[in-house]
């Protein structure tokens, strides 16, 4: 959000907060906070101090919707919340040529004494935070850990020291563009507006980045299972041969001259029938090694006629995996969100490459390494190779995250819904990419009484922080701590069981 967007939104929110009272606070995530001033058009202040999209505006949401998407408040919104208890806000002004804006505000506390305070919303890129001052301009709490003098608990609050007030927010003139434009009835409604078609957009590109990355793994298994079919079509390409030296085994049996392991034969098939030395094991008469020979030239064509019909298939199901993924590139590139929903949920991995294509398509060594069928679980490869399993009943989630998930294994379910346990199988103990934890989370939503949403939120954490409460019923567990993430429920991630 630049200087001058930042700027038009305040000069329309100051008159409608000013000796307005904050009332209930949400948490929509770590770094977003949504304000109830309570009033008469039943929007909310929104701010956000995410370095990547720090902005402020009003939202018009329903309560429930809030409360639905809302978190556990931060140590900073709990401080907020009883430091500006019983105030009203005095003035919200915008520093001159900073993207800083203030909200001063004045009461009274238990003691009857006057109070002051005043929340600075930082919206300034990577500086970007959320401060609360006191009537010294000292900062007493702060949302985020911050570098540089006068940014950190005690001191006399300063902005930081180097300030690109433009904005360094990627397209930051479409939104000002927008306010500009008319087509709203405030600037906050064309800030919203920006902001969710900005998440949507970026939504979109998460899912096509990972369906890329699906249709590309299964080219590769399919250009890798043509290369070694050929491989072994070579291998057998010498079956006449074989044909050829048992004919010649049982037309010298009277003629063929053995010193040890090797035999002379006249090789009549040979224009002037020159002599041949071949070489056999000396346990096996000549009658015994044509027959050998005859049972490899019989083993070798029918192989080769398999691998032959292998190649075809192959061959089929490559060029409409080609086809598909240009069709894909065209949907991504024209943003057609639809037909891409339609087309990614018909790209569904052929069945007809046979047992070598499925052993090709298990999980890789991250991923768990082993491909043994957990009862009572839905299994699934995420875009990065990782195994994610899915329980199913509320005893097979018990089972599912005490008995089968290890300590360092990730695990997910909606915060709201009842639903299934989604566990990511981490036996390297790496970080979990973060695209593997927005499908994993996908999954938790669509498998829970919250799939018809479009948003849901998702608890995750490590299994280790988790326990049961004694004598809990099935599939009730106690988290120690966790994280949130909010996602549109759906399948992206591979299911192989």
């Amino acid at each position: 959000m630049n200087n001058e967007a930042i700027k038009a939104i305040v000069e329309e929110v100051a008159p409608l907060l000013e000796e307005r009272a904050p009332g209930k606070l949400f948490q929509l995530g770590p770094l977003s906070l949504v304000v109830d001033f309570r009033l008469r058009d039943h929007r909310y202040l929104f701010i956000s101090s995410a370095p990547a999209l720090p902005r402020i505006h009003l939202i018009e949401r329903r309560v429930r919707d809030l409360e639905k998407q809302s978190v556990a408040l931060t140590p900073f919104a709990l401080k907020l919340k009883k430091e500006l208890a019983d105030t009203r806000v005095q003035s919200v002004m915008k520093d001159p040529g900073d993207r800083i804006v203030r909200f001063c505000c004045s009461g009274k506390d238990a003691l009857g004494q006057q109070r002051e305070r005043t929340l600075v919303a930082q919206l300034t890129g990577r500086a970007a935070n959320l401060f609360l001052l006191n009537e010294r301009n000292q900062i007493i709490a702060r949302l985020r850990p911050a570098r540089g003098t006068g940014q950190n608990t005690g001191e006399e609050y300063r902005g930081p020291a180097s300030i690109n007030a433009s904005g360094r927010t990627q397209n930051r003139g479409d939104l000002l563009a927008l306010i500009q434009s008319g087509r709203f009835s405030s600037p906050s409604e064309a800030a919203d507006f920006y902001y969710e078609s900005l998440a949507a957009r970026q939504a979109f590109n998460v899912k096509a980045s990972a369906a890329r990355t699906n249709l590309r793994k299964r080219i590769s298994r399919h250009e890798k299972l043509l290369e070694r079919l050929k491989k072994d079509l070579a291998t057998h390409a010498d079956a006449e041969r074989h044909k050829r030296l048992g004919d010649l085994l049982l037309a010298n049996l009277t003629t063929a001259k053995r010193t040890q392991n090797l035999v002379q034969l006249t090789d009549y098939f040979t224009e002037g029938a020159p002599p041949i030395e071949i070489e056999i094991d000396q346990k096996l008469t000549l009658e015994q090694e044509a027959a050998r020979q005859f049972a490899l030239y019989s083993r070798s064509k029918r192989a080769a006629q398999q691998i032959s019909s292998r190649i075809k298939v192959i061959k089929s199901e490559l060029a409409e995996l080609y086809a598909q993924r240009e069709r894909l590139e065209k949907l991504i590139a024209h943003g057609d969100e639809a037909a891409f929903e339609e087309l990614t949920a018909l790209s569904v991995p052929p069945a007809s490459a046979g047992g070598l294509e499925r052993r090709l398509s298990v999980p890789p060594a991250s991923a768990g390494g082993s491909a043994k069928k957990i009862p009572g679980t839905r299994r699934y490869l995420s875009s990065d190779g990782f195994e994610i399993l899915v329980g199913r009943a509320a005893r097979d989630n018990d089972s599912l995250t005490f008995k089968v998930a290890r300590p360092n294994d990730l695990w997910l379910h909606t915060a709201d819904y009842s639903g299934s346990h989604v566990v990511v199988r981490n036996p390297g103990r790496k970080e979990v990419p973060h695209r593997t934890i927005i499908e994993a989370a996908q999954l938790a939503a669509h498998f829970s009484q919250a799939r018809k949403d479009e948003k849901v939120d998702v608890h995750y954490t490590p299994r280790k922080f988790l326990s049961k409460p004694k004598r809990a019923a099935p599939g009730l567990v106690r988290m120690s701590r966790f994280k949130n993430i909010t996602v549109k429920p759906g399948e992206l991630a591979t299911r192989i069981r």
